[in-house]
């Protein structure tokens, strides 16, 4: 399918690897010029060019932490006028809610609350202007399916979907969508190493651990990039202008709700 975004600029934070790649590389096989954007500036300019190699799109690198003011600015400097945002940071630890003191906590909403907005904020005018804009914001399955010790992420995660559940009615009328993507587990390098702890802790391999986790998936497997990537492009192509301030869950079935 033509997705009709050949020739549109993206932002994809957070997207040297994992969730925000798969989003950045589908992306740019669409044919949009893509903003990827990561800590690690060695990890962040191989993804670039392997992106690159890939679709032959263009592919900017900004090393940079986005939950910083400078951070942000260097994005927006990269790419100043962005017809695409994909918003993307790590989350809090697992932590029991009792070990999270006041600075813990607002950190944990800085950085799942408060950053996305401050990019929207960014973005959001010039889209109006243009009568074009696509903003998916990638949170987690937890925020319709609370987990326990993910309660700071969670929490945050639903704070910003309210937040922007009516500024997406707002700008509706100017072809500016806001979405957001709910992850169960992928098979990311995050959820290894949290499979990792898990063997480790509970005297078993790393294989044996990934084979539970992906028993407790209805799919009876764990999540794929690509797919969830595929579906980003999707929400962020010219065929999605009538669908604003959802959540497309992604967990093979997890969530057991009819709605």
């Amino acid at each position: 399918m033509d997705l009709g975004i050949a020739g549109r600029k993206a932002i994809v934070c957070a997207s040297s690897r994992g969730l925000g790649r798969a989003c950045a590389e589908r992306l740019a096989e669409a044919g949009c010029e893509v903003v990827v954007n990561g800590l690690d500036p060695k990890r962040l300019d191989a993804t670039a060019a392997d992106i690159r190699s890939k679709t032959g799109a263009k592919v900017i690198a900004v090393a940079a932490d986005v939950s910083t003011k400078e951070g942000q600015a260097a994005l927006f400097a990269a790419c100043p006028d962005p017809d695409i945002l994909v918003a993307n940071n790590a989350g809090p630890p697992f932590r029991d809610f009792r070990e999270l003191d006041r600075q813990k906590m607002i950190d944990g909403v800085v950085g799942n609350m408060i950053v996305p907005i401050e990019l929207i904020q960014r973005a959001i005018d010039p889209m109006v202007k243009k009568k074009f804009g696509r903003i998916v914001n990638i949170t987690s399955g937890s925020v319709k399916m609370p987990l326990v010790g993910l309660d700071l992420s969670s929490g945050a995660r639903a704070g910003l979907t309210a937040f922007l559940a009516g500024v997406a009615r707002s700008v509706a009328q100017h072809n500016v969508t806001i979405n957001f993507m709910l992850p169960g587990p992928f098979d990311t390098d995050r959820l290894r190493s949290n499979n990792e702890a898990h063997a480790k802790k509970q005297g078993i391999t790393l294989e044996q651990a990934t084979a539970a986790r992906a028993a407790t998936v209805p799919a009876k497997r764990l999540g794929y990039p690509d797919e969830f990537g595929a579906a980003c492009a999707f929400l962020c192509s010219t065929h999605a202008g009538y669908i604003t301030g959802q959540n497309l869950l992604m967990d093979g079935g997890i969530f057991p709700g009819a709605f």
